[in-house]
């Protein structure tokens, strides 16, 4: 996708994105044989509930049809929120998955395994799980020693909601 367009589709959808209380994450456009295909990623602080993503694809597309955004071929607009396995890379992303368990790949070299407890303008604040009825240990990471971190996916992990309860 040309800057140009990518400047252009940004400008377009990103207010409509802001108005429903959303982070506009990602715009990709690409071939889908004959077509267009526009993906669009949003997501929040409480996450994104498919009725959300609906409306607002509604609102893309009729903004994208007042327009020649997308040019005069067709297209296919997919509106979704990052999937588990998308990167942290943004502050917010680390914000929201406080709580979670992390994958960080470390600069110097070599993997850790920990829970984000708390972040700040500087990096974050972690507990390594302990192993072995070992217990967990306090570790901070400034972001400066990240070099890759995704979320773990924990089929047995207690909910926000079920501790609250």
């Amino acid at each position: 996708m040309s800057t140009t367009q990518s400047d252009r589709l940004r400008g377009l959808i990103e207010p409509l994105v802001r108005a429903e209380h959303l982070d506009l994450e990602e715009i990709e456009v690409s071939r889908a044989g004959r077509r267009g295909l526009l993906r669009i990623v949003v997501d929040s602080d409480e996450g994104v509930e498919l009725d959300a993503c609906a409306e607002l694809s509604r609102a893309i597309s009729a903004k994208l049809d007042e327009t020649d955004a997308m040019g005069d071929g067709e297209y296919v607009l997919e509106v979704s929120s990052p999937g588990a396995d998308r990167p942290l890379s943004e502050h917010r992303h680390y914000v929201r998955a406080t709580g979670r368990l992390v994958k960080l790949q470390l600069t110097e070299g070599g993997d850790l395994v920990t829970r984000i407890v708390a972040v700040d303008e500087d990096g974050i604040d972690t507990e390594v799980p302990g192993v072995k009825g070992r217990k967990a240990t306090a570790r901070r990471v400034e972001f400066a020693e990240i070099a890759k971190a995704r979320v773990e996916i924990e089929f047995n992990r207690k909910d926000k909601k079920e501790e609250e309860a």
